[in-house]
């Protein structure tokens, strides 16, 4: 291997004595490591959020859930007026698309729902309001 390496020469351009060096395996483990940030999102707490309340009848308004929770706004489904196969469908839907885009779905009662995006906390204090039906007629 040492008479591999002696015979193999340097890569110079034409008109000039200049030498290229191509990366290899050595030369590229020696290399300096460059290190990325991430940078960090710091949530304003004043920061104000419209919260989407949806009243789903059948499985084809998924879209409109995904829609809002995609935008980030947070989306309360009430399931009251859907049947028993569907509404289990869009739930599993709703749990996928915050799973999906790193959203949580929280259950507020037995058939209403809150998926909130991954950028947005909703407070205490609105949970509650949702729990006691006070954002139910905000659509």
């Amino acid at each position: 291997m040492d008479n591999d390496r002696a015979s193999v020469r340097s890569i110079t351009r034409p008109g000039t004595s200049e030498s290229v060096a191509y990366p290899t395996r050595e030369n590229l483990a020696l290399a300096p490591q460059v290190q990325l940030r991430e940078r960090a999102v710091v949530a304003d707490e004043d920061q104000r959020y419209q919260i989407t309340t949806l009243h789903p009848t059948t499985y084809r308004e998924a879209r409109t859930i995904g829609e809002h929770f995609r935008d980030g706004v947070p989306v309360i489904i009430n399931l009251t007026e859907m049947d028993e196969a569907d509404a289990r469908r869009l739930v599993d839907f709703a749990a996928g698309l915050a799973f999906g885009l790193r959203g949580t779905i929280e259950r507020v009662t037995n058939r209403v729902f809150l998926l909130s995006p991954a950028n947005v906390q909703v407070t205490a204090e609105d949970k509650a309001k949702i729990a006691e039906g006070g954002f139910f007629n905000l659509s």
